[in-house]
């Protein structure tokens, strides 16, 4: 990996790497930097190949079949699923921004249902007249 250096300390200027396979990718990398395989056949096979990584941050899909576009995402575990679009600007209290497996628990920026993501409701409902209890107690 060829660093950019510039005037500006502390600054990596953005960068793009074409990787030889998804494989390949042995760590996430953050920063402006964006990997790129190609690939060639099946689509959902390539998303199976990125699931078997273990990492789960974002991902992005262009394509202009809708159908393919929700497949692919329903199939894709990440947190983050971008469809022709840039794959950056998760906007707190908008949208949640988290990953799966190695690249986290959830959400972690925000959205709409942030807090709820918190809670754990539960419910208790017992019948004391199966248990043999006598109802006319309570009134």
């Amino acid at each position: 990996m060829e660093r950019v250096h510039t005037d500006v300390p502390h600054l990596i200027a953005p960068q793009l790497f074409e990787v030889g396979g998804i494989e390949a990718v042995r760590e996430e990398i953050f920063g402006p930097v964006l990997q790129v395989c190609r690939f060639k056949g099946d689509p959902m096979a390539v998303i199976e190949r990125i699931n078997a990584l273990g990492y789960g941050l974002t991902l992005g899909i262009q394509t202009r079949i809708d159908s393919r576009a929700q497949a692919l995402a329903a199939a894709a575990r990440v947190g983050n699923v971008y469809v022709n679009r840039n794959m950056i600007g998760a906007v707190v209290g908008v949208q949640p921004f988290g990953g799966e497996g190695l690249s986290g628990t959830g959400p972690k920026a925000g959205g709409p249902h942030y807090l709820l993501r918190f809670c754990a409701e539960q419910t208790l409902t017992i019948n004391t007249t199966a248990a043999g209890g006598n109802v006319a107690l309570f009134v």
